[in-house]
């Protein structure tokens, strides 16, 4: 890897200049820690895009990487070009930051993560939900006991996507729907808060739309230590009980003033992102009152705070919170999803 002055913002490239990776510029652009000094996409609208903020726009990231100089880069183009794009960078010397998921495949995902770990090159997963305080607290909460033992979880993840979504066909095709899409980060915050997952159960339905991608499903998830989780999942109905409209992390959603996730445990119960704590006072009993705390946490984008996290790992200071080993366990448990609904079987990971 190439060295910079740590006193200096690390120059870094954003490869992919869609929706996601139009997140990644505007962060970049405003953060203390980086720089950003190249975009990567061929498209016309990208170049106008990278005009538009006077940073250069290459068509293909080869030509990027033989002739800027940089010290990380996010890749954020479609899931199929991860793996490739990935293993160009690494062997360029660039650390990576991957939007999830890690990669497309299975198989992908470990011959990109078997060659970061052959080049001593960190890689970094963008489930940057990790890096939310909510998290982070409910984490500690956990961790410390205060639930007692886990027992079960439960998490939505339901909204309405308007026909205009629909438009590009990959959308309306085997791997762009919301399990792939949108599950696999409530997937990954259950790893993060629970633990590896040891078997998957599920049903999918495209009843709604009629697209070869589903449009609902149902999983339940079973984890090492016993809890049993839950999870719904549909981009079909209309509803607040999803993380992205319930968190408030993105200015593109409205916020509103609910739960999505629940963990109950034997000495007491929370809900996310309300971060709220259920648990008795004295006698412990159904007929017995509960009491209620809500704690409150100054917010946090976690987008910012993944980029100042990259530069850490890239400097060795902090181990990925979402290494590409971490990035690869929640895809397979997102791909058992998959199988476990085609197959009408539980699959054991």
């Amino acid at each position: 890897m190439t060295s910079f002055p740590s006193s200096a913002k690390l120059p870094i490239a954003v490869i992919g200049a869609g929706a996601i990776g139009r997140k990644h510029v505007e962060r970049t652009l405003r953060h203390a820690d980086v720089q950003l000094v190249a975009i990567v996409d061929p498209t016309p609208e990208a170049r106008a895009y990278g005009m538009s903020l006077n940073i250069p726009c290459y068509p293909d990231h080869q030509v990027m990487l033989a002739e800027c100089r940089i010290g990380g880069a996010i890749v954020a183009t479609p899931n199929s070009t991860h793996a490739d794009i990935g293993i160009a960078c690494l062997d360029a010397g660039v650390p990576v930051l991957m939007e999830k998921p890690v990669a497309e495949s299975v198989e992908q995902a470990q011959r990109l993560c078997e060659r970061g770990e052959q080049l001593g090159i960190p890689i970094l997963v963008g489930h940057q939900r990790r890096h939310n305080p909510i998290l982070q607290r409910a984490r500690e909460l956990i961790a410390n006991g205060v639930l007692g033992r886990l027992v079960s979880a439960t998490a939505m993840a339901v909204w309405f996507k308007p026909d205009s979504y629909f438009e590009p066909a990959w959308r309306r095709e085997a791997g762009g729907g919301p399990v792939l899409i949108n599950l696999v980060h409530d997937i990954d915050v259950l790893r993060f808060l629970l633990g590896d997952v040891v078997s998957v159960q599920a049903t999918m339905s495209n009843e709604v739309r009629g697209f070869e991608v589903e449009d609902t499903a149902a999983v339940i998830l079973t984890f090492a230590n016993g809890v049993i989780a839950a999870m719904s999942v549909s981009d079909a109905a209309v509803s607040p009980w999803n993380w992205d409209l319930a968190a408030g992390e993105s200015a593109y959603f409205v916020q509103q003033d609910v739960n999505s996730y629940y963990f109950c445990g034997t000495r007491g119960s929370l809900a996310l992102p309300r971060l709220e704590l259920w648990r008795y006072d004295g006698a412990r009993g159904w007929q017995d009152p509960l009491t209620q705390e809500r704690m409150a946490l100054h917010r946090v984008d976690p987008y910012m705070e993944q980029l100042r996290h990259f530069r850490a790992v890239i400097e060795g200071t902090e181990v990925p919170l979402c290494s590409g080993r971490d990035g690869l366990r929640t895809l397979e448990v997102t791909r058992a999803v998959q199988m476990a609904a085609d197959s009408r079987k539980s699959v054991t990971l």
